[in-house]
């Protein structure tokens, strides 16, 4: 289970929000927050089956169809009009553990309630030990077109130290199935657990190179507050995180992947860019449903209640939302420079200038190559800047 919700401001009484300037697509997010196990560096909103109170597996999708039609009312009383919905992700938690059933009659909700663009990009995150071949021909019939797989490493140790229940030998199998499905394929990777030396993850990398898949993600571990590998490591049962390390490990992955045809296009990850996170990177209007969902509708910002008997219950009265906030035109903006500097598009120079950042800062980040000029009227982090771009932003906003 995650952290605290941000408090917020209490949901309107009559629901309708109050918008500002819509986004030209719109997307849908949908969180599944089931888990066989607990991953000990998890810090997402997930439950295993002795958490979950009244909450049936089985019959979850009901609660998340009722958020999808509230969702529409909610628009409509708002004046929101949504476009047809360009992405649909289905995240977790552990997405495969709902049958294809079940996502396919959330799929035909959102259809029906939407509409689904003709390339509508339909994404579903699935763990390699739940990811059957009966599964997966079912969620191709549902309409699932990408999957993305959790395969964090391809080395036993590591694995066994984030707790991670799937066997690295079969991912090979899973991946070609998939393939010959016709998915688009991406593949997750961990770099950082303790004790992954820089050849463990060098065998990793290739080892995911060699898959062919359309796109590959590597995230450096964090170590958050609460989670079973941090009271691991503060008991000396694993060693501290090298930061030093990792950026090597960040360096070799731009290095190996790069050379393998797959193009960067987002601190983390290369490939094919996946449609929905660039949504996210670029704030545009997207639902989230499901607890614990975040949600950003033309200005707004709004979050469920996390626990799944919680949130179904509340539901029943309309009451689902934990909190929101109305976002100043300040904060879309540090938003932009936030999200924006990270990609491969990077962030427009008018951004930088109303938010009043120092046009000599500007200037000495070019200078030491932190950041580079693109189009004549976009800043974006340089191979370098990647490793520190966040210290870069706060950097503009602070000095």
């Amino acid at each position: 289970m995650s952290g605290p919700l941000p408090l917020g401001m209490p949901w309107p009484s009559d629901s309708k929000l109050v918008l500002g300037e819509p986004s030209d697509s719109f997307h849908a997010y949908v969180h599944i927050p089931f888990c066989k196990a607990r991953c000990g560096y998890c810090d997402f909103n997930t439950y295993i089956s002795t958490e979950l109170g009244s909450t049936k597996r089985e019959e979850f999708h009901k609660p998340l169809i009722q958020e999808i039609l509230l969702s529409k009312k909610v628009l409509a009383d708002s004046g929101f009009e949504p476009k047809k919905l360009t992405t649909v992700f289905f995240g977790g938690g552990t997405p495969s553990l709902f049958s294809a059933d079940q996502v396919s009659e959330i799929l035909s909700v959102l259809e029906s309630t939407f509409g689904l663009l003709p390339n509508c990009e339909v994404t579903l995150e699935a763990n390699p030990e739940s990811a059957s071949e009966e599964l997966m021909v079912g969620l191709k019939k549902a309409g699932i077109n990408r999957l993305s797989f959790g395969v964090q490493s391809f080395d036993p140790e590591v694995l066994r130290v984030l707790d991670r229940e799937h066997d690295p030998s079969t991912v090979a199998g899973i991946v070609f199935l998939a393939k010959q499905m016709g998915f688009k394929v991406s593949v997750d990777l961990i770099y950082g657990a303790p004790g992954e030396s820089l050849e463990s993850f060098r065998a990793t990398l290739e080892e995911a190179l060699e898959l062919g898949t359309q796109h590959i993600s590597a995230y450096s571990l964090i170590i958050e507050p609460g989670t079973k590998l941090a009271r691991q490591i503060a008991k000396g049962i694993h060693q501290e995180v090298d930061e030093d390390l990792n950026a090597q490990k960040f360096e070799l992955a731009s290095e190996l992947i790069g050379q393998a045809g797959l193009e960067w296009y987002e601190v983390a990850n290369w490939g094919e860019p996946s449609l929905h996170n660039l949504a996210y990177w670029q704030s545009k209007d997207w639902w989230g449903y499901g607890p614990g969902a975040h949600s950003h509708i033309a200005g707004n910002r709004f979050w469920n209640t996390k626990h799944p008997d919680a949130y179904a219950k509340a539901l029943l009265t309309h009451s689902q939302v934990a909190g929101m906030e109305v976002l100043t035109r300040s904060q879309q903006l540090e938003e932009s420079l936030m999200l924006e500097l990270r990609t491969i598009f990077g962030v427009e120079t008018r951004v930088l200038k109303e938010l009043g950042v120092s046009a000599q800062l500007v200037a000495e980040q070019l200078a030491v190559g932190a950041i580079e000029l693109i189009r004549g009227n976009r800043i974006r982090a340089t191979e370098s800047g990647r490793l520190f771009v966040d210290r870069i932003v706060l950097d503009f906003l602070t000095k």
